[in-house]
């Protein structure tokens, strides 16, 4: 699935090209349909775009439906005026109204809606089938604690380094757990700004604030019975972090713009790569929440402190990959070797995507060291790399020593463009694809680095 692919459909194709400019100009590439029933006659799947524009459907309504139902993993659905019928079926979770005319801080607000869906990435999907896989002694700890907690209703709070697998652990403590048959609610505070985290949330009523064209359920309701996964909660504002203390300690809350007090029966597991001690010190996490999510701790290791169960995750991650019918590859011992060899800053995310890479690059093949990506092999792992690479953004790097310029001179340009494309791929590597956070590693701002992407045709 594309970070930025999203597919316009409208048999009004005026209204669907104004779509179309529109999410261009927010950094999305459209692609706009008008004939619905050519749409669902090719063999492109509803997963493979970030979200979905539904406008007038005309006479092909069910059969859109049908196209879309065909995939449990459909994105994110925005309904225009002229499909505001919400179609049966469709989760209150997975979509929203875009009203027209189109605001730029509507689509942007909505989009971050888009943007916590794709959190749930096909690589995610893929590891919460799998558990913390591993017979390490690291991951055996952590099995082991997951499986005492998860028969009780005690919150549990899972800290560790981005990657890690904090969310495959929740999903195992509530499979495992009474609430098992129902829901499990994943959000990532961290991904939705403050100001619409509270609805996110709780939930709002109808003309609670600009845009509240109807009443809408929360993430607290949405898993009533079950369990909800405060992802990235070290993220999270102040003001809200008293309002989910409010919840934790009276299991009540009300929606946005209402004052009817709602009773909640929700098991909480928290995460957070973040050190919420420290946070606490410098006055940015509250330390009665603290104490209220830390009753009972889990801390997921780093792939490189459990780098004995590499050969094992990677037979799991290729073995799930057949089950979906998403390719098939395999990987030489040698190729194996290597890895255990690498830093692994994004931890098994990184390598569940570094599988599925291959998977494309190499279908039914065996992939020797050689066939591995540059900066996987061990002559590309120098002293400082192996030390954790660009897994560190705060370390201040050491000085480079400047290349010894060849008698016959350099052209300075291609030479410099290569090596911020270079720097470009390892962001973006090390942050999983994700623009905003590669951003954040190169010092860049988010647009800047979009047109360096577009500069050097570096596919997002």
């Amino acid at each position: 699935m594309s970070e930025s692919r999203v597919l316009v459909i409208d048999t009004n194709r005026e209204q669907g090209r104004s779509v179309g400019a529109v999410l261009e100009f927010v950094d999305f590439t459209p692609e706009c349909w008008a004939d619905v029933d050519a749409l669902c006659a090719q063999a492109t799947r509803p997963r493979e775009y970030a979200a979905i524009v539904i406008g007038d459907l005309g006479d092909s309504c069910e059969s859109f439906y049908a196209w879309l139902k065909r995939d449990p993993q459909f994105p994110y659905i925005l309904l225009l005026p002229d499909q505001v019928e919400v179609p049966h079926g469709l989760h209150p979770d997975e979509h929203a109204v875009l009203q027209l005319p189109i605001r730029h801080q509507q689509l942007a607000e909505l989009m971050q809606r888009v943007s916590v869906k794709r959190m749930d990435t096909e690589a995610e999907r893929m590891l919460s089938r799998l558990g913390p896989s591993g017979e390490s002694a690291a991951i055996q700890r952590v099995r082991s604690m997951i499986d005492q907690v998860a028969p009780f209703d005690t919150t549990v709070l899972i800290t560790g380094e981005s990657g890690t697998g904090k969310e495959v652990a929740a999903r195992r403590i509530h499979a495992l757990s009474r609430r098992a048959n129902k829901p499990f609610v994943a959000v990532n505070c961290g991904a939705i700004p403050a100001d619409l985290l509270e609805s996110e949330l709780f939930g709002h009523e109808k003309g609670a604030f600009t845009g509240a064209v109807a009443q809408r359920r929360g993430r607290f309701e949405l898993a009533e019975g079950g369990t909800l996964f405060l992802d990235e909660i070290g993220d999270m504002s102040l003001p809200m972090q008293v309002k989910i203390l409010r919840v934790l300690q009276e299991r009540s809350f009300e929606r946005v713009g209402g004052n009817e007090t709602k009773q909640c029966d929700v098991r909480i597991i928290a995460a957070t790569h973040r050190d919420l001690e420290s946070r606490i010190v410098s006055g940015d996490f509250r330390e009665d929440l603290f104490y209220r999510l830390n009753v009972f701790p889990v801390e997921m290791p780093r792939l490189t402190d459990r780098i004995a169960d590499l050969p094992r995750l990677v037979d799991d991650l290729i073995a799930s990959l057949q089950a979906d019918g998403r390719g098939d590859v395999a990987l030489s011992d040698q190729a194996v070797a290597a890895l255990q060899q690498y830093a692994w800053p994004g931890n098994v995310r990184e390598l569940a995507n570094l599988v599925e890479r291959l998977s494309v690059l190499h279908p039914g093949q065996s992939v020797g060291v050689e066939a591995l990506p540059e900066r996987y092999q061990p002559a590309a792992m120098p002293a400082a790399r192996q030390g954790g690479g660009l897994a560190d953004a705060t370390a201040e790097p050491a000085p480079a020593a400047a290349p010894g310029l060849p008698e016959s001179g350099i052209d300075l340009r291609d030479h410099m463009a290569s090596v911020e494309m270079a720097l470009i791929r390892q962001a973006l590597d090390a942050s999983n694809g994700v623009v905003a956070h590669a951003a954040t590693l190169l010092h860049l701002r988010r647009t800047t680095l979009v047109e360096k992407l577009r500069k050097y045709d570096l596919g997002r």
